[in-house]
């Protein structure tokens, strides 16, 4: 059974950044990689430190990749299914490929395995993200959307937020959200920020190459240059909270200031813990977290 310093779950830039961080601290690393990154969906990050020119998603964990392979993180495709304790730290069940399953053992484990963002049924809806025709981070990209025809979609009070957000950007913000008028808390709030709101089906949006359109009963249309997402995400939190580690009622990971979570020796980093959603946090988190293991592992005499 393959035994590592830390095993880290989670092939996005936490998990990337910590593998680096404990690479150079001559750790012997096993990075658990279970699919796409939601980095990889970026079409190009500004807000990236490091990068004034802009840096695609997939170039940027490539680099991250290439520079945790380089102080000699291994690096594994697989998907960690149940945590528990072992003698010298925790036992992890894995499946690879092809549904093949395997155990492996580190003394201390972080978990940087982030959340999947709630995606409407739209016609091809990943590559519109890809293209930048839809967003999901108004943080990250709204310089981008300056005075640009900008619509959200929806479906409570989050699509509220992220709309008056928006107006810091473009006086041109529209709101279209799923549902009835009666689940928006504040429709006075959203009037003095100027958005208008429309409420939709969803089967009224349709997003082309050049423009996002939403067709109204009478079939008059309403074109918008970018539509962002307000429909919340889903925590990938589920290796933790199933061993009653601390949580928030969305399911983010409660941490403390090291990044470890309620399970002693199980950190946690990255948009899997309660926090702002960037990659700029997430590698800070990365950084703190495997600072704290490496002590812990020298304390340990290892």
């Amino acid at each position: 059974m393959a035994s590592y310093d830390v095993i880290i779950v989670g092939a996005g830039p936490a998990g990337l950044t910590a593998a680096t961080y404990l690479g150079r601290f001559r750790r012997k690393v096993l990075i658990l990689d279970g699919g796409s990154s939601r980095a990889s969906w970026i079409p190009e990050s500004h807000n990236t430190p490091g990068f004034p020119h802009g840096v695609g998603g997939d170039a940027l964990l490539s680099r991250m990749s290439e520079q945790a392979s380089l102080y000699g993180a291994e690096r594994r495709s697989a998907r960690a299914l149940t945590l528990v304790r072992a003698a010298d730290g925790f036992a992890l069940s894995v499946c690879a490929a092809r549904s093949e399953l395997a155990t492996v053992r580190g003394r201390f484990v972080l978990l940087a395995t982030g959340v999947v963002d709630r995606l409407p049924d739209l016609a091809n809806i990943e590559t519109a993200i890809r293209m930048a025709r839809v967003r999901i981070c108004p943080i990250c990209d709204a310089y981008e959307a300056i005075d640009q025809r900008i619509a959200v979609l929806g479906d409570g009070d989050l699509g509220a937020r992220e709309a008056a957000f928006l107006t810091t950007y473009s006086p041109r913000v529209t709101l279209l959200h799923l549902g009835p008028a009666s689940t928006l808390s504040d429709l006075s709030a959203l009037r003095t920020h100027g958005i208008e709101v429309l409420l939709v089906e969803l089967s009224q949006v349709s997003v082309g190459a050049g423009s996002v359109v939403v067709k109204s009963p009478d079939q008059e249309l309403r074109i918008f240059d970018c539509l962002y997402l307000a429909l919340g995400c889903e925590m990938k939190s589920r290796l933790a909270m199933q061993w009653g580690a601390a949580h928030d009622n969305e399911g983010d990971l409660v941490v403390n200031s090291h990044q470890e979570t309620s399970i002693d020796g199980v950190y946690a980093a990255g948009d899997v813990v309660r926090g702002l959603n960037q990659i700029a946090v997430a590698t800070a988190e990365a950084a703190i977290a495997a600072t704290d293991i490496h002590k812990r592992l020298r304390s340990l005499g290892v």
